[in-house]
């Protein structure tokens, strides 16, 4: 079954009848995206929420001299959007591409809204998965302002392995903060050590 691992995702946190969970998987749009693919990009209208179901994405942010800001990634079993602009049904603020072959399935916002009338319990799951997004978010804006660039290095590889071996060390570097330069030299000098 396509929609196995959403499934186990929302049971985590709620669970669904049968009649539930074929009424949740109706609204679902399954999509195959190819490395380097865009999902939304920066200025398109974000009507979408998406559930990673293979592969690897990547939100990001362009400033005005075109310098990538990687704001997060997501893998199998996580969710991605631009949040602020999905909510508020907004031109994005941010692009989403897919670092390799990835499969996810998209729920449009007018659909999610439909789900929160019908079935309310879906409102406990997104607050949950909102909760832990924004947690998430907090912790890495405080260990960015408190850890060397050495110690965030650190904590994203112990955090997030998988994702270490999926995307570029430029990519990395992006979502840390730092040059790639500057990341080679941490690089090396854990090599040595």
């Amino acid at each position: 079954m396509a929609e196995e691992l959403i499934l186990n995702n929302i049971a985590k946190h709620i669970a669904l009848n049968k009649e539930e969970i074929n009424y949740f998987v109706s609204f679902l749009k399954r999509q195959q995206v190819a490395k380097k693919d865009f999902i939304l990009k920066e200025g398109q209208v974000c009507k979408n929420i998406s559930f990673v179901n293979a592969g690897t994405l990547r939100a990001f942010y362009i400033d005005k001299a075109g310098k990538e800001s990687t704001i997060m990634f997501a893998v199998a079993d996580w969710w991605v959007t631009d949040m602020y602009c999905f909510i508020n049904q907004l031109p994005a603020m941010l692009t989403i591409q897919a670092v390799e072959h990835s499969e996810i399935f998209q729920l449009q916002k007018k659909d999610l809204d439909t789900l929160y009338h019908n079935i309310p319990k879906f409102e406990k799951f997104f607050r949950i998965i909102m909760q832990n997004a924004y947690i998430r978010e907090q912790l890495r804006v405080i260990e960015s302002l408190s850890l060397t660039a050495e110690e965030r290095y650190n904590n994203f590889m112990v955090k997030y392995p998988q994702i270490a071996q999926q995307v570029t060390q430029k990519q990395i570097a992006s979502y840390l903060g730092i040059t790639p330069e500057f990341l080679s030299s941490i690089r090396a000098v854990k090599t040595k050590k």
